[in-house]
């Protein structure tokens, strides 16, 4: 019966054949199979076989679209507030409760790496020696984007509102710009679903800027940013000739972009985790081999080289 080579001695270069059909051909596809399988079931069963998202660090690219709308609260009742924005239709419908206040912001790259780090954005509203400052709401509008895997392009807002029961002078914010996810980005191509207005400013509907309808609207988004931890101080004591004040810092921090990975992310990830399960394998099962062949636990016929002769050896010998 013709014999197969099962298995090779890596020391002793001795070769172990027996029929393909034989119970050691059958007990080394057995040891096979206990080698392989077993560590993909392992991987797959530790959880976390199948890369479902990954994340890297990126700073986007923010900058400020010099668009706000702006409401001062002056009282209780109704129609007591003032308002403006930068969108003429609003302004329209504000009648006489328009009051224009005076506005300075200033864009800066701390590091010098062609982003922009962060805003400062100072607004100075004119009252009345009557008119006392009680709540505020401001939205401001900023162009964001994400190049490092997908390009993502969006418009964004950032809101703040803030109350309280005595007549403030001015409110000083300083916060983040914060990216919020619902749902992971891709890892390649276009994303521009988001980059229409947060606030639609030609429309003359008096609805289409009321604040819970925009931020509403905002929110039924999958991809957003919020103003984080500002850190409200609020200040009292406003001379009657002077303006409240708003002065905010909004910095632009490096984010965690969560994204779906690739199918070679995914493949090389899961790999990664079978290789190293798969070497403790090969190394227990490469022992149980050699002890099985070795020690003709599983018969076999051993088949050892036949090393040549030295001719200095034959030579002596035929002198002798």
């Amino acid at each position: 019966m013709a014999g197969v080579d099962l298995f090779s001695h890596p020391a002793l270069y001795t070769r172990y054949r027996a029929g393909f059909c034989s119970a050691a051909a059958l007990a080394l596809l057995l040891i096979t199979a206990l080698t392989y399988v077993p560590p993909l079931l392992v991987a797959y069963r530790s959880h976390g076989f199948w890369l479902k998202q990954s994340a890297y660090l990126e700073q986007p690219t923010v900058r400020f679209r010099y668009e706000v709308l702006f409401v001062a609260t002056i009282g209780s009742g109704p129609g007591s507030f003032l308002a403006w924005s930068t969108f003429p239709a609003f302004n329209r419908l504000q009648e006489d409760r328009l009051r224009v206040p005076l506005l300075s912001t200033r864009e800066e790259d701390k590091n010098q790496d062609g982003k922009m780090d962060q805003l400062h954005f100072k607004l100075e509203l004119p009252l009345q020696p009557t008119e006392h400052i009680v709540g505020v709401q401001l939205i401001l509008l900023f162009s964001y984007q994400l190049y490092r895997m997908s390009t993502f392009v969006m418009q964004s807002m950032a809101f703040l509102q803030f109350f309280s029961p005595v007549p403030g002078s001015q409110l000083y914010v300083n916060g983040d710009l914060k990216l919020n996810q619902r749902q992971l980005l891709n890892h390649c191509g276009l994303d521009t679903r988001y980059n229409v207005s947060v606030v639609n400013g030609t429309s003359p509907f008096a609805s289409d800027y009321d604040l819970a309808n925009i931020i509403a609207a905002y929110w039924d988004r999958n991809v957003t940013t919020v103003f984080s931890d500002p850190s409200p101080v609020w200040m009292t004591g406003r001379a009657t000739d002077s303006p409240f004040i708003i002065n905010a810092t909004v910095h632009y921090p490096v984010e965690v972009i969560l994204y779906q990975p690739g199918f070679w992310e995914i493949i090389k990830f899961a790999w990664i985790q079978y290789v190293s399960i798969l070497l403790i394998f090969l190394w227990v099962f490469g022992r149980i081999k050699m002890f099985l062949f070795q020690n003709q636990v599983l018969t076999t016929i051993p088949v050892s080289p036949v090393l040549p002769v030295s001719p200095v050896v034959s030579y002596k010998q035929h002198q002798s």
